[in-house]
């Protein structure tokens, strides 16, 4: 896809995530949001997977371990074939496959059940050890939250990544500064974000999260990476796209009512318009 296509798709899983949360009544759009345009371009441009053989033994990995936001997760997805669309409706409802944190029994496509936070990225990096023990030339990504990044488990995980020299890994932090509790500088903060896993020897890269030019070419950058894992800093916005959701810690795990919904999804489809005059 090019970078338009990229963004109209970005804006179709925003629209995805408002109308599943809705249905839901519950779930967590914030951070769903803020990382809708990492989504989009693992799923539709950087990851080696077939929507029609999910377990290819060959395709990329991938660990949302911050798995509360599963309903951006879905969206992607979804739209990418692993499912019906139609099902992003049901998420969190008894009986849907789509449960308010990723499950890899359930759900095609998922490659880690996760929502415990900082658990993810340990997983994600034993996929990663097992590619090296095969011998094998897949990717491993996972995408954390900067909050999460305030559990210990997540620093014990990137210690061993560089001890492994795991370079065939991507750990990327959405880092929209809020968490449930508020500001994440105020609750405990994980600044410098940066230092922290250059520390930890990764290769860093700061960018934009929502300028996919940036995206495009740190993913590339990270597959030049020799000797050791890579860590993609995307500064975000929480809530990105509907304009009363924007930097409101509020709105972390906190369901649109039909009113809030008309408007959110107003605020979409104006995205999508300008987007379709590009």
């Amino acid at each position: 896809m090019n970078t338009l296509e990229l963004k109209k798709m970005a804006n179709v899983v925003r629209e995805d995530i408002i109308r599943s949360v809705h249905s839901a009544k519950a779930g967590h759009p914030g951070g769903s949001l803020s990382a809708a345009d990492i989504f989009t371009y693992l799923y539709f441009e950087e990851m080696k997977v077939d929507p029609k053989n999910p377990d290819a033994p060959d395709r990329d990995r991938f660990v949302l371990s911050k798995g509360h936001t599963a309903p951006g997760y879905y969206a992607a997805l979804a739209r990418r074939g692993f499912f019906p669309v139609e099902d992003l409706v049901t998420l969190r409802h008894i009986g849907s496959h789509l449960q308010g944190h990723p499950c890899k029994q359930h759900t095609p496509g998922v490659d880690m059940s996760s929502g415990s936070l900082g658990q993810g990225i340990s997983a994600a990096v034993g996929m990663a050890i097992a590619g090296k023990f095969d011998g094998a030339d897949y990717r491993v990504y996972t995408l954390l939250g900067d909050g999460e990044l305030q559990e210990g488990q997540v620093w014990e995980a990137s210690m061993l990544a560089a001890h492994r020299k795991l370079d065939n890994l991507v750990v990327i932090v959405d880092n929209n500064g809020l968490q449930i509790d508020g500001n994440v500088a105020d609750v405990n903060s994980p600044y410098p974000i940066d230092k922290k896993f250059e520390a930890f020897n990764f290769h860093v890269i700061n960018i934009d999260g929502h300028d996919f030019d940036q995206i495009r070419a740190a993913f590339a950058e990270a597959k030049t990476v020799k000797g050791r894992p890579t860590a993609i800093i995307a500064k975000t916005v929480k809530g990105k796209g509907v304009s009363f959701m924007e930097n409101q810690a509020s709105w972390h795990g906190t369901a649109p009512n039909d009113e809030q919904f008309a408007v959110a999804m107003a605020d979409l489809e104006k995205v999508g318009e300008a987007l379709c005059q590009k």
